[in-house]
């Protein structure tokens, strides 16, 4: 079974300009994964950040640069206006990836997942952390590659090749990822 995870698209993020520029593509190619995979019954989750202000959630660099950002409750926490979120399952974490420190494995157990397709941001960071991560746990990885953005097109040009070549992960359009949702069935 397929299941689309849907990373830290929230407004923290999108306050760097180099990622800004991407915003609008990138709402425009998540939610149009949303809606193929929610009209196919693939399982969607959005994984988002969130800091606690008492430097108890805090990454070594934010420590070590004594400053935090993304807390929860906060207007940078939310998620993206536009963005579909509406009765989607949410999940959060403190680390760049998705399986550190979070119910992410059992959830996916639950729902009998095989393959994870990844959208949001940012491709050599959270998204690429969580990718290797999930092939450690033996999970297919699929990039939705209209739906992930960074700010930095050359690490992120070699991030993909890395995941594709050393973890045998797929770059694909959502057309080709709707296309699997159709023929791979997403019955538990």
């Amino acid at each position: 079974m397929i299941a689309v995870l849907v990373i830290d698209m929230q407004n923290a993020y999108f306050e760097d300009p180099a990622l800004d520029v991407h915003r609008e593509r990138t709402i425009q190619g998540c939610n149009a994964l949303i809606a193929s995979a929610l009209s196919h019954a693939v399982p969607v989750l959005l994984v988002k950040t969130e800091h606690e202000q008492d430097r108890s959630t805090w990454t070594l660099n934010m420590l070590d640069d004594n400053q935090g950002f993304i807390f929860r409750g906060s207007s940078q926490a939310e998620f993206l206006p536009g963005l579909i979120t509406a009765g989607l399952p949410q999940l959060t974490k403190i680390r760049d990836s998705g399986f550190i420190g979070t119910e992410l494995l059992w959830r996916l157990h639950n729902w009998r997942v095989d393959t994870l397709v990844l959208a949001g941001v940012s491709a050599h960071n959270c998204i690429a952390q969580t990718a290797a991560d999930a092939f450690a746990h033996n999970f297919r990885v699929i990039h939705a590659v209209e739906a992930i953005a960074g700010n930095d097109p050359e690490l992120e040009d070699r991030t993909r090749e890395l995941l594709a070549r050393e973890y045998r992960q797929k770059m694909l359009s959502n057309a080709d990822i709707t296309a699997l949702f159709a023929t791979a069935g997403a019955t538990p």
